[in-house]
Protein backbone atom coordinates (compact mmCIF):
# COMPACT_ATOMS: atom_id res chain seq x y z
CA UNK A 1 0.00 0.00 0.00
CA UNK A 2 1.36 3.35 -1.15
CA UNK A 3 1.55 6.37 1.59
CA UNK A 4 -1.33 9.11 0.32
CA UNK A 5 -3.09 11.07 2.61
CA UNK A 6 -5.07 9.03 4.92
CA UNK A 7 -3.24 6.83 5.86
CA UNK A 8 -1.42 5.53 8.88
CA UNK A 9 2.46 5.34 8.67
CA UNK A 10 4.74 3.61 11.14
CA UNK A 11 8.18 4.31 10.91
CA UNK A 12 11.46 4.14 12.75
CA UNK A 13 13.78 7.08 12.90
CA UNK A 14 17.03 8.39 14.36
CA UNK A 15 17.82 12.10 14.45
CA UNK A 16 21.48 12.81 14.39
CA UNK A 17 23.28 16.63 14.00
CA UNK A 18 24.39 17.98 10.57
CA UNK A 19 27.85 16.60 11.75
CA UNK A 20 26.25 12.70 12.01
CA UNK A 21 26.02 12.59 15.75
CA UNK A 22 23.31 10.91 16.90
CA UNK A 23 20.52 12.98 19.05
CA UNK A 24 17.69 10.67 19.42
CA UNK A 25 16.51 6.66 17.88
CA UNK A 26 13.22 5.64 18.12
CA UNK A 27 12.98 2.72 20.61
CA UNK A 28 9.31 2.15 19.49
CA UNK A 29 7.98 2.89 16.29
CA UNK A 30 6.54 6.30 15.36
CA UNK A 31 2.85 5.99 14.00
CA UNK A 32 1.05 8.95 12.83
CA UNK A 33 -1.76 9.95 10.42
CA UNK A 34 -0.12 11.13 6.77
CA UNK A 35 -1.93 14.07 5.07
CA UNK A 36 -1.72 17.44 6.29
CA UNK A 37 -2.48 17.01 9.89
CA UNK A 38 0.64 18.19 11.22
CA UNK A 39 1.48 15.19 13.49
CA UNK A 40 5.18 15.06 11.72
CA UNK A 41 7.35 17.97 9.61
CA UNK A 42 5.73 18.86 6.43
CA UNK A 43 9.28 17.88 4.61
CA UNK A 44 8.90 14.06 5.95
CA UNK A 45 5.45 13.73 4.70
CA UNK A 46 6.65 15.40 1.32
CA UNK A 47 9.50 12.33 0.96
CA UNK A 48 7.12 9.78 2.09
CA UNK A 49 4.31 10.93 -0.24
CA UNK A 50 3.71 7.92 -2.41
CA UNK A 51 6.25 5.53 -0.75
CA UNK A 52 5.55 1.91 0.49
CA UNK A 53 6.99 -0.37 3.53
CA UNK A 54 10.67 -0.78 3.57
CA UNK A 55 11.07 2.02 1.77
CA UNK A 56 14.31 3.89 3.92
CA UNK A 57 15.77 7.53 2.96
CA UNK A 58 17.95 10.41 5.13
CA UNK A 59 16.86 14.10 5.36
CA UNK A 60 19.10 16.75 5.70
CA UNK A 61 16.58 19.57 6.70
CA UNK A 62 17.45 22.87 7.72
CA UNK A 63 16.17 24.57 10.56
CA UNK A 64 13.20 26.40 9.11
CA UNK A 65 11.87 22.90 7.87
CA UNK A 66 12.78 21.22 10.90
CA UNK A 67 12.00 22.83 14.41
CA UNK A 68 12.44 26.32 13.18
CA UNK A 69 15.34 29.28 14.24
CA UNK A 70 16.04 29.76 17.64
CA UNK A 71 13.89 32.73 18.60
CA UNK A 72 15.76 35.20 21.19
CA UNK A 73 12.39 36.51 22.73
CA UNK A 74 11.75 33.17 24.11
CA UNK A 75 14.18 32.93 26.74
CA UNK A 76 13.82 34.53 29.82
CA UNK A 77 15.56 35.36 33.46
CA UNK A 78 12.41 34.99 36.32
CA UNK A 79 13.02 35.90 39.78
CA UNK A 80 12.98 32.35 41.48
CA UNK A 81 10.68 33.60 44.33
CA UNK A 82 8.34 33.98 41.57
CA UNK A 83 8.27 29.78 41.19
CA UNK A 84 6.62 27.42 43.45
CA UNK A 85 9.32 25.26 45.55
CA UNK A 86 10.65 22.27 43.97
CA UNK A 87 11.39 24.12 40.37
CA UNK A 88 13.68 22.25 38.94
CA UNK A 89 16.56 22.18 35.88
CA UNK A 90 14.40 20.08 32.93
CA UNK A 91 11.27 20.62 34.35
CA UNK A 92 8.70 22.54 31.85
CA UNK A 93 5.70 25.33 32.89
CA UNK A 94 3.35 27.00 30.68
CA UNK A 95 3.70 30.51 30.63
CA UNK A 96 3.04 33.50 28.12
CA UNK A 97 4.93 35.15 25.30
CA UNK A 98 5.11 38.97 25.00
CA UNK A 99 1.74 38.74 22.73
CA UNK A 100 -0.30 36.84 25.55
CA UNK A 101 -0.33 33.41 23.99
CA UNK A 102 0.16 30.25 26.02
CA UNK A 103 3.58 28.81 25.83
CA UNK A 104 5.71 25.95 27.11
CA UNK A 105 9.19 27.05 28.70
CA UNK A 106 11.54 24.57 29.77
CA UNK A 107 14.27 25.48 32.65
CA UNK A 108 17.34 25.52 31.66
CA UNK A 109 19.24 26.31 34.82
CA UNK A 110 18.95 28.37 38.35
CA UNK A 111 21.49 30.73 39.20
CA UNK A 112 21.20 32.24 42.92
CA UNK A 113 17.60 34.04 42.85
CA UNK A 114 17.43 33.50 39.29
CA UNK A 115 15.35 30.78 37.03
CA UNK A 116 16.35 30.78 33.28
CA UNK A 117 13.41 29.43 31.05
CA UNK A 118 13.92 28.79 27.13
CA UNK A 119 10.47 28.46 25.13
CA UNK A 120 12.26 27.99 21.82
CA UNK A 121 12.49 23.42 21.16
CA UNK A 122 15.43 21.88 22.14
CA UNK A 123 16.52 21.03 18.64
CA UNK A 124 15.56 24.65 17.38
CA UNK A 125 17.96 26.22 15.42
CA UNK A 126 19.58 23.17 14.54
CA UNK A 127 20.14 21.61 11.17
CA UNK A 128 19.38 17.86 10.91
CA UNK A 129 19.20 14.56 9.67
CA UNK A 130 16.84 12.34 9.51
CA UNK A 131 17.18 8.42 8.68
CA UNK A 132 13.74 7.14 8.31
CA UNK A 133 12.44 3.46 7.58
CA UNK A 134 8.53 3.14 6.75
CA UNK A 135 7.65 -0.41 8.50
CA UNK A 136 4.20 -0.41 7.79
CA UNK A 137 0.96 1.18 5.85
CA UNK A 138 -2.56 0.60 6.24
CA UNK A 139 -5.58 2.97 5.80
CA UNK A 140 -7.00 5.22 8.57
CA UNK A 141 -10.10 4.52 10.47
CA UNK A 142 -13.06 7.16 9.71
CA UNK A 143 -12.80 7.76 13.29
CA UNK A 144 -8.98 8.44 13.79
CA UNK A 145 -9.56 11.55 10.14
CA UNK A 146 -11.93 12.38 12.38
CA UNK A 147 -10.15 13.25 15.34
CA UNK A 148 -6.76 14.07 12.92
CA UNK A 149 -4.51 11.12 14.53
CA UNK A 150 -3.92 7.73 15.31
CA UNK A 151 -5.71 5.37 17.85
CA UNK A 152 -4.66 2.62 19.60
CA UNK A 153 -1.27 0.60 19.72
CA UNK A 154 1.79 3.72 19.52
CA UNK A 155 -1.01 5.53 18.60
CA UNK A 156 -3.38 7.95 20.80
CA UNK A 157 -5.43 6.65 23.92
CA UNK A 158 -8.45 8.24 24.49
Amino acid sequence: MKITKDTVVTLQYKVADANGKLIEQSKDPMVYLHGGYDNTLPKIEEALEGQEAGFETTLALQPADAFGERDEALVRVIPKSEFPPGVKVGGQLEGRTDDGTPHVFHVMKIKGPEVHLDGNHPLAGKALRFTIKVTGVRMASGEEIQHRHVHGEHGHHH
